[in-house]
């Protein structure tokens, strides 16, 4: 069986939900995916293109008045048995984390304790800009989503966020007091 990259398996899982074209596809990432998994918007279109060219998609283009035609893209059969074998398979490796606060705290050494004392105010900052936005994505699940099965799935990722969120920020708040 083909091996498939990753974005390519995203973009299948994201053919499972009410997502059709290249717009509403990054408009998804947007707001979900893009808080633990990036893709660009220029690796949507070749990868959708590939999984037609495969015969993992169909494309079903519609008639737009005054505009291109709106190219909707629907899983085969194949398509959705490729994304099960995937997510049956057991995780290659775990996620490794690259932080550059992390790497610029390991030499903080180098630097004066007020400004490793601004870089972790910054970082726990932007942290709980990041834990806000969390809470307003799940605010937006329960009130528009609570009725899809995918919905408790998307809420565990978004768990997994929150805590590792709250436990950054807690991390820094005891850094900032052993300094």
């Amino acid at each position: 069986m083909k091996k498939y990259n990753d974005t390519t398996y995203a973009i299948l899982g994201i053919l499972t939900t009410d997502c059709r074209s290249g717009y509403e596809i990054k408009q998804f990432i947007d707001n979900s995916l893009n808080h633990f998994w990036k893709i660009s918007y220029g690796q949507i279109y070749p990868t959708l293109k590939r999984l037609e060219e495969e015969g993992l998609a169909t494309i079903q283009a519609t008639s737009q008045e005054g505009k291109p035609d709106r190219k909707e893209y629907f899983l085969t059969a194949k398509g959705k048995e490729i994304l099960k074998d995937w997510l049956e398979k057991p995780l290659k490796q775990l996620p490794v984390e690259r932080n550059e606060v992390l790497l610029k705290l390991f030499f903080g050494n180098h630097q004066t304790e007020e400004q490793t004392i601004r870089l972790l105010e910054d970082y726990k900052q932007k942290l709980e800009k990041i834990y806000q936005t969390y809470e307003g994505i799940e605010a937006g699940i329960a009130s528009h989503n609570n009725n899809q099965s995918d919905a408790k799935y998307w809420l565990f990722t978004l768990d997994y966020g929150k805590r590792t969120t709250a436990a950054a920020m807690e991390w820094c708040d005891t850094t900032l007091k052993e300094i």
